[in-house]
């Protein structure tokens, strides 16, 4: 730890292992900074890792991000040159395989890095345990039990804090590799050890997790999928990184990476990476509970953001659990229509695909049928024309599928088959994709999620170079983690005729916002620019309102609402609106991501007073 602590620099590298992989090298590099984090795990990646290693595949390329060691390779130089630490959750089922492998690439560089790892996330044999007691696993999403999922737990995954990170660097750790940490973790980690906080700073602590939040999916803070991003196409081809210096108060001032890269740091680009994955009020994790009410941005500068109002109280006993099973195999198959009647083709073709599966369709656990997209008026290209007709399904009988056979061409009774053999008594001007390769199927997982207790996990952390190890303990003080968080309307709606005449079209028109995913449930930010459309837009978004806007889409689970009125923002959270998260669903929005530019094209009455100022 440095003598003056003044806030700890640190940078987000990676939301994912799709990432580019330039960031750890170019941050380690040109960017003064003191810690890199990085998110490589999502609940996809963690089901695929924990299934393999559950089925004793010990390749080590499978069991942790295969792809972390491109990222990282280039950069241990500049890590050792520059001081700079890297705490990640790359390590997935492995962390010890990856950090072995990181330590053989130091030592073959000559370098003199020492790596640490974090475990105890798997907690597989004491989930069996526990199930053989009689413990029920509540789903968070769906309040059910776990003997109603109708499947067999194979492995489960929860999500440890960051303190066990701020011990390895305290340790004198150079990297730290985790596995299924929370995404926040790593900069809990480094601020915690940095500024020397203990369980107790809870303000400070809350401050870190928001803000590693905000860096831990790398570049959405920087201009990635923000509504204003038409204003951001200069440098569009290569975003920069964001830079939180967290200070010790756990107040943050985000800045972004300079050196010849596009994006910018901005209120809007940070409030819309804060409203996306949240799911209340209150953002929960192993450390500290931090509250969202009164936070504030505020513009000090060219690409740079300040933080407050984050408070924080004690953390759950529990947290987030992922439990996997096989969930069977699912299979799509699609036409092309195009041009006039399109709903009547598609309805024309479903009543020939029922027909033929009618004696196997109770074989299917999902069967889904629906058009994507729409045909223009008049269009300019037959491609403007054309509409994708999708039809989906699940089963945990391989064999109607096709699977291991002829038949997955289409050549026997098969979903393919069914499917394909209406092709000759279609509607006019319909297709078949050509590429078969979907409707043969595929094995998925499900996933589970519900809540486990800190006090049943073994959290360590191992020291590579002296061979110690250190148990992180529990929490003591903690509060019960609530799914059901305080749901409102507004307080002292605004008349609407007040703001003057107005004028129709999309909400996007004048409205900002971020959508994503928690399992099966969405949430769904919504945020305006000016200080004079705040009352417009608390007023103008009730839960009523939501739901019209949402028609068809809203599946009547539920949707919670609240208010975070410093920057601007109304918050929804879509109760179990993707039928069982991005595993198994049969969704095309698989992560949510989309479901707030589907609200932002819904046509309403808007201010012509607000319009006036420029569209978004």
């Amino acid at each position: 730890m440095p003598a003056v602590k003044r806030a700890v620099r640190v940078a987000g590298a990676s939301g994912g292992f799709a990432d580019r992989q330039r960031a750890i090298h170019d941050l380690a590099k040109y960017s003064q900074v003191d810690v890199i984090i990085g998110d490589w795990m999502s609940e996809c990646t963690m089901s695929i890792h924990g299934t393999r290693k559950r089925a004793n595949d010990e390749t080590s390329q499978e069991l942790f991000d295969p792809s972390f060691m491109g990222s990282l390779g280039p950069a241990l130089p500049y890590l050792q040159q520059n001081n700079v630490k890297v705490a990640v959750n790359a390590g997935a089922s492995s962390p010890g395989g990856l950090a072995k492998a990181v330590k053989d690439e130091i030592t073959k560089l000559g370098l003199s890095l020492k790596v640490a790892w974090v475990e105890g996330d798997d907690v597989t044999e004491q989930m069996h345990d526990m199930l053989k007691k009689g413990e029920k696993f509540k789903s968070i999403d769906t309040g059910k039990d776990i003997d109603e999922w109708g499947h067999d737990p194979i492995c489960a995954q929860c999500y440890l804090g960051g303190l066990g990170i701020a011990e390895a660097l305290r340790s004198g750790a150079d990297i730290v590799i985790c596995g299924r940490v929370s995404d926040a973790a790593p900069a809990v980690g480094a601020a915690a050890w940095w500024h020397g906080w203990g369980r107790d700073d809870l303000d400070a602590l809350a401050g870190s997790l928001i803000a590693g939040h905000l860096i831990e999916c790398s570049t959405y803070a920087t201009g990635g999928y923000y509504s204003g991003f038409k204003d951001l196409f200069d440098g569009c081809e290569d975003l920069g990184y964001p830079i939180a210096a967290i200070e010790a108060s756990g107040d943050t001032v985000f800045s972004k990476e300079e050196r010849g890269t596009g994006g910018a740091m901005t209120v809007g680009t940070l409030t819309s990476q804060l409203v996306y994955e949240i799911q209340g009020s209150r953002y929960y994790s192993c450390d500290v509970a931090a509250n969202l009410d009164d936070i504030k941005f505020e513009q000090v500068g060219k690409n740079q953001v300040r933080m407050t109002g984050v408070t924080g109280t004690a953390p759950p006993p529990t947290t987030k659990v992922g439990i996997t099973a096989h969930g069977g195999y699912q299979a799509e198959f699609h036409y092309l229509f195009v041009g006039l009647d399109i709903q009547k083709k598609a309805e024309w073709t479903e009543r020939q695909i029922r027909h033929a599966m009618k004696d196997h369709i109770h074989k299917f656990s999902k069967v889904k049928f629906h058009l994507v997209g729409s045909a223009a008026e008049n269009p300019e290209t037959q491609d403007s024309a054309t509409v994708d007709f999708r039809i989906f399904v699940q089963t945990k009988d391989p064999s109607i599928l096709g699977l291991g056979s002829w038949a997955s061409l289409g050549g026997a009774e098969s979903f393919n088959r069914w499917c394909m053999q209406n092709f000759l008594q279609s509607a006019p001007g319909a297709s078949i994709v050509p590429d078969s390769r979907q409707a043969s199927g595929k094995p998925i997982n499900e996933y589970w999620v519900s809540i486990f207790p800190q006090d049943a996990i073994q959290h360590k952390v191992f020291l590579e170079w002296n061979g110690e190890s250190i148990d992180i303990p529990p929490p003591v003080n903690t509060e019960p983690y609530t799914k059901s968080l305080k749901s409102y309307e507004t307080s002292n709606p605004v008349d609407l005729k007040s703001f003057g005449p107005t004028e129709r079209g999309p909400l996007g028109w004048v409205v900002m916002g971020r959508s994503g995913d928690k399992a099966s449930d969405a949430n769904v930010g919504l945020f305006v620019r000016h200080d004079d459309e705040w009352d417009w837009i608390r007023s103008l978004l009730s839960t009523d309102k939501i739901i019209e806007l949402l028609g068809k889409e809203y599946l009547g689970h539920g949707i919670e609402r609240f208010e975070m009125p410093r920057i601007k923002t109304v918050h929804f959270l879509v109760r179990d609106h993707l039928d069982r998260g991005f595993n198994s669903t049969s969704s095309l929005d698989a992560l949510g991501k989309n479901l707030c530019e589907y609200l932002r094209s819904k046509h309403i009455d808007i201010p012509k007073k607000f319009l006036d100022r420029g569209k978004i």
